[in-house]
């Protein structure tokens, strides 16, 4: 009586063992070979069989059946899959320059504006978990085109974008970057807080007025120069290096003008001493340096009604320049900058599409470079987490 007791008490207390054939039939459910997490389990010397195996022996089962549900697939492991490029209303060229240099196509975005002037921004494609890059110069109209960029962002950020760069060709307010007299703003710090604010994760700015406008954001900025532009086209000229020398058009862009010359064939270095009046106002005093018998390459990082470009070029043909050569980033053509650019001072103007310049601004000596190769090559950089720096190297 006392074995029969133990028995079933042992009985009760050991789980029933399972059929023979229940590892099989949980195996033929299993998943693929390639998707399979349990492919540890199975015998190496009979893998080459590619059939499903049993954990506990290296005989080959039968396939496991058809799925017969959707089964999604995961995307190819391509980086330019994640990237997307969107474009304002202020340079759509460059963008779309910028766009063909990566191999892609603009993202589709849907920008108006209401009978009030407000701005209605909406993206057409889905850019959740994409690294979104936002071209948008804030050139004039200033205000207009800054809120647009707020607004893009702004969308970007509602839509689930893993980074949002802003793309920044010609940073407007750059030049309200210090206070100079009392009770002014400083509107570049202003800027760099709504910029921020917005929800932007980035900032890619070209030729910014003074390098100190970096430190006014609170996110990483790539600052990149459009001088290796200008300096390709210059090298492609017939001027005997020995005849150049480089002038900045006052003493703050020394610094600019001197990194310059040093990749001209280490040029020599001229300085216009200049006494400001008012804003957009300019007076020259003199000039230091020698440019007599010279080709004088005036080197400024924006044009804006160009007096401190004209005055300049006056002083330069006084001292004896045989030829002057206008060279800047930004050419922002605030009137009477073409009157005063197209009188016969300078023998050519260059400048870049950072900012767009219409066909009624245009005039024989301008030139106009791009710069949507060197601006995407910094994209593709930031988006492949690359060094940027080592493109001016």
């Amino acid at each position: 009586m006392a074995s029969t007791s133990m028995a079933s008490l042992c009985s009760f207390l050991s789980p029933p063992r399972p059929p023979s054939d229940l590892a099989t039939v949980l195996l033929s459910v299993a998943p693929s070979p390639s998707r399979r997490s349990w492919s540890s389990r199975a015998s190496s010397s009979s893998s080459s069989t590619g059939g499903t195996y049993d954990y506990r022996s290296s005989s080959p089962l039968h396939q496991p059946p058809e799925l017969q549900f959707p089964l999604r697939l995961p995307e190819p492991n391509n980086s330019t899959s994640r990237l997307r490029i969107f474009s304002g209303t202020a340079n759509p060229t460059l963008a779309q320059e910028i766009a063909c240099y990566l191999g892609l196509e603009l993202g589709r975005i849907k920008i108006k504006r209401f009978a009030d002037g407000e701005l209605y921004v909406q993206l057409q494609e889905s850019v959740r978990g994409c690294d979104v890059f936002l071209v948008q110069p804030t050139c004039p109209p200033a205000n207009e085109n800054l809120m647009e960029l707020l607004i893009m962002i702004d969308a970007c950020r509602r839509a689930s974008a893993k980074t949002i760069t802003a793309v920044i060709p010609y940073f407007g307010y750059a030049r309200a970057d210090r206070k100079m007299q009392g009770r002014e703003s400083i509107a570049a710090k202003l800027v760099a807080n709504l910029i921020t604010e917005a929800g932007a994760h980035r900032v890619l700015a070209c030729d910014l007025h003074s390098g100190q406008s970096i430190g006014y954001f609170d996110i990483p900025v790539d600052h990149v120069y459009g001088q290796p532009v200008i300096l390709d086209y210059l090298a492609s000229k017939t001027i005997c290096p020995n005849d150049v020398v480089v002038v900045s058009p006052d003493v703050g862009g020394v610094a600019r003008a001197r990194a310059f010359a040093k990749k001209l064939s280490d040029a020599p270095l001229a300085i216009v001493d200049k006494r400001r009046l008012g804003h957009n106002q300019a007076e020259v005093m003199n000039l230091i340096g020698d440019v007599k018998g010279k080709v004088a390459v005036m080197v400024d990082d924006m044009i804006d009604t160009a007096g401190t470009m004209s005055k300049g070029a006056e002083l330069l043909h006084r001292e004896g320049a045989k030829a002057v050569y206008a060279c800047s980033t930004h050419a922002v053509l605030s009137p009477p900058a073409v009157e005063r650019l197209s009188g016969g001072l300078f023998q050519e103007v260059i400048i870049t599409n950072t900012v767009p310049v219409p066909p009624h601004q245009q005039f024989p000596q301008l030139t106009v470079l791009s710069v949507a190769n060197l601006l995407g090559e910094t994209i593709w950089r930031v988006h492949d987490d690359c060094s940027v720096s080592s493109i001016f190297q």
